[in-house]
């Protein structure tokens, strides 16, 4: 028995196969320190092997990927200068294969697939957690907090973001009907219990932010493109009035004291310092991918000390920039900087100039998300994490997208020119 090719590789025809492989590839992102080597492995054996099954429409051309995978390579370049070798050779080879594999998903599933797939792996990911998770007791405040089968509530409030946004995708913009809409209800619900007994301030403020912005760009797709733009400015100029009153009135205050924050946010403003100070160090490279947080290095062992992190491991700096400041110098967070930036810009300027395009407004949505969280969290820097995954299959379908644009006014004049 012969199984076509399109079955795994066409985004027109693989619906069943690239939603169990998006679902599987999220379990596995969220569990992975719990079950392993092998759960790491099902992983690249759900995108790996179409390259073999067919590499041309796997693969396609990479000297157009450059600016995406810049970043990946840089971090594995790091190795000459790192101050934990080990460290960071295996660790910068783990993200470029997984940046690999999410370019793999860009050209093969579509994203109603993509939402799909994503509405059950959540799923699956907080109905575990619910039933196998448990409490953490943060010394910083004193409170403790629901966390599920994570080691953080912030990430499992991300999963549960993710879940809602899916869900909001799945009904307003693809307008799914029958067991589709009922999937979406139920991961929609389920999500935003997980995310309220979570009560990570960064995910609710981050899921919130994220539907407001699809709310007003989803509004403005029947205008033409002119007005869209128009409306665009608009919408940005009393969005900072808006930022400006709120800060001089006090919200700010206000809306951290809703959820039990201080000025420091719990110690974070301290924490960029400290990274700051560090990078400073190693300006331009850093230390080398992942080589900071190492056990036995004073730095880290002092930091680790001062937040009563016993395990001495899973801590960083709350925030992706500073992050890679310290681990890759400037010239990392330009790099890192570049591929978000653009997948957030290009899939907004698809919007507002050209025809409603529902890919790029699911895009520019996920983008949106990650852009609020890099301020507070590591979603995209580090191997095999659903944050880092979403963002380069973002960038895949953007150069694809690009492509296709391109090739529209050759295959036009060449469908003009054969005679009738």
């Amino acid at each position: 028995m012969r199984i076509a090719k399109s079955r795994f590789v066409s985004p027109d025809h693989n619906f069943w196969f690239g939603t169990f492989a998006v679902a599987i590839s999220m379990f596995v992102f969220a569990y992975s320190a719990r079950f392993g080597q092998v759960s790491i492995l099902a992983y690249y054996g759900l995108w790996l092997p179409l390259i073999v099954i067919d590499y041309r429409r796997s693969l396609g051309n990479y000297m157009r990927y450059y600016w995406i995978l810049a970043f990946a390579i840089f971090a594995c370049m790091s190795v000459f200068w790192s101050q934990a070798f080990g460290i960071s050779a295996r660790a910068s080879i783990q993200y470029f294969s997984h940046v690999v594999c999410a370019l793999i998903a860009a050209r093969t599933i579509d994203a109603r697939t993509l939402t799909i797939g994503s509405l059950v792996g959540v799923s699956l990911v907080l109905v575990y957690s619910l039933l196998f998770g448990g409490y953490h007791y943060d010394p910083i405040d004193g409170e403790y907090s629901f966390v599920g089968a994570f080691a953080s509530k912030n990430q499992l409030g991300f999963y549960a973001s993710l879940g809602i946004y899916f869900a909001f995708v799945a009904i307003m913009a693809l307008r799914e009907r029958g067991v589709w809409l009922m999937l979406a209800l139920a991961s929609g619900l389920l999500s935003a219990y997980s995310l309220l007994a979570s009560a990570s301030a960064t995910s609710i403020i981050a899921t919130g932010a994220t539907l407001a912005a699809m709310m007003c760009i989803g509004s403005t797709l029947f205008l033409r493109p002119r007005t869209r733009r128009l409306s665009m400015i608009v919408g940005i100029l009393l969005a900072i009035a808006f930022v400006f009153v709120a800060l001089n009135a006090g919200l700010l205050d206000a809306l951290l004291g809703l959820f039990g924050k201080d000025t420091t946010l719990t110690g974070r403003t301290y924490l960029w310092s400290e990274g700051m100070a560090a990078a400073a160090q190693n300006p331009y490279f850093g230390v080398g991918y992942q080589a900071y947080w190492v056990q036995g290095f004073s730095e880290a062992e002092r930091l680790w000390e001062e937040f009563y992190i016993a395990t001495r491991s899973g801590f960083h700096f709350h925030n992706t920039y500073i992050a890679m400041y310290v681990e890759l110098g400037a010239i990392g967070v330009a790099l890192f900087s570049m591929v978000l930036l653009t997948v957030l810009f290009g899939h907004l300027k698809r919007l507002l100039t050209s025809r409603a395009d529902l890919t790029s407004l699911i895009m520019f949505g996920l983008a949106v998300m990650l852009l609020i969280r890099s301020f507070f969290e590591l979603d995209m820097v580090n191997p095999y994490s659903i944050g880092s995954f979403l963002l380069y299959y973002a960038a895949g379908l953007l150069v694809a997208a690009r492509t296709a644009d391109a090739a529209a006014p050759r295959q036009a004049a060449l469908s003009q020119a054969v005679p009738q």
